[in-house]
């Protein structure tokens, strides 16, 4: 094989200008920014905040929104920048959102259970918002654990929420079309609580999750190498490089009881799950479901999502076929000119 010293060289050379204009590109980024759509404190409890984001008009559906994002990332994913932000179509087209920030756990709060999240937090934040309203119920729109967490919220309280929307929400944990549901049927989350002092770390998940694509990083690199000399390009790799990092650690004692008795046991749909006094039951969720699941999902295969339609007591209930990834639902441009019109258009036919 001969080689061409001369095509060598002009492509160190054209190597060598785009990292000196990425060199300059990051030069000229002060703050990469996530979550910017404005938004004002409402309520506040241990590490929880619960925000309503502003608007300058009124809703065109009276019922407000409270958004459930998981426990093990960070809301803002949904607002991850103002030209591709799922939240910000959601208030374009009408909608009055509140969102609840789960915060930073610490040590402090290592025995925080699932009923002091289910029946604590997200009860608390549901009856503060109704009180402000003077409404009896509200709607609940969830996302991925969140979902979990809000199904069982509103199977134990279905007068307090009007409409259910689940976001690729992992529900039957016995199937096997994901790795992350492969690994935890193995893993002992007694050792692993106990190792940890009852805080998991969220660089301990992190890395899990990026161990079930291993390509991922090879990926990262090349869209790095891609987006050297393209300012905006750089900026929207950045800000998801932010938030994947924003990860926070876990209450031990919820983390344990929801790995094992939903990833390992299965309880919520076989009707054996028990969160504080309350026995389960999805048939008494009675309110209008959508449920919205991802194609191409690698953490919540389509598998775990689809059946919660099976089990609920809803009559008005909708399965949602999203093309994308897991995290395509709420960033990739198909979620702001489809997703977004189709879940303001199920809420305002049932406001």
């Amino acid at each position: 094989m001969k080689i061409n010293s001369g095509e060598i060289l002009q492509e160190m050379a054209e190597t060598t200008a785009k990292l000196m204009k990425g060199y300059n590109t990051l030069s000229q980024i002060d703050e990469v920014e996530v979550g910017t759509t404005p938004k004002t404190l409402v309520y506040s409890e241990d590490k929880l905040k619960l925000y309503r984001y502003d608007r300058e008009t009124p809703p065109t559906v009276k019922t407000p929104v409270l958004i459930v994002y998981a426990l093990v990332n960070r809301y803002n994913m949904m607002d991850l920048q103002s030209d591709r932000s799922y939240i910000k179509n959601l208030l374009d087209l009408g909608l009055d959102i509140y969102v609840i920030d789960w915060g930073y756990p610490t040590k402090a709060d290592r025995y925080l259970t699932m009923d002091d999240y289910v029946n604590g937090y997200i009860n608390n934040c549901v009856d503060h918002i109704c009180k402000a309203h003077k409404i009896k119920n509200l709607n609940i729109m969830s996302v991925c654990q969140g979902g979990t967490l809000s199904t069982i919220y509103s199977s134990i309280h279905p007068q307090k929420v009007k409409n259910l929307i689940t976001l690729v929400t992992p529900i039957d944990f016995s199937v096997n079309d994901g790795l992350l549901l492969r690994w935890s049927k193995d893993m002992d989350f007694d050792a692993l609580v106990d190792n940890y002092d009852g805080l998991i770390p969220g660089e301990f998940l992190n890395t899990g999750f990026e161990m079930l694509k291993p390509m991922m990083k090879i990926n990262k690199t090349n869209g790095l190498i891609n987006s050297l000399d393209d300012k905006d390009k750089m900026l929207n790799f950045l800000r998801m490089e932010k938030w994947i990092a924003d990860s926070p650690d876990q209450a031990g004692e919820c983390f344990r009881q929801f790995m094992k008795d939903l990833y390992q046991g299965n309880k919520l749909i076989k009707g054996k799950l028990i969160v504080g006094e309350h026995k389960v039951d999805l048939k008494n969720l009675t309110m209008p479901l959508l449920n919205i699941y991802a194609t191409e999902d690698h953490l919540v295969p389509p598998s775990a999502t689809i059946p919660l339609n099976e089990v609920v007591g809803s009559k008005d209930k909708e399965l949602y076929k999203f093309q994308g990834g897991h995290i395509g639902v709420f960033v990739g441009g198909r979620s702001q000119k489809e997703l977004a019109p189709a879940v303001f258009k199920w809420l305002k036919n049932r406001d």
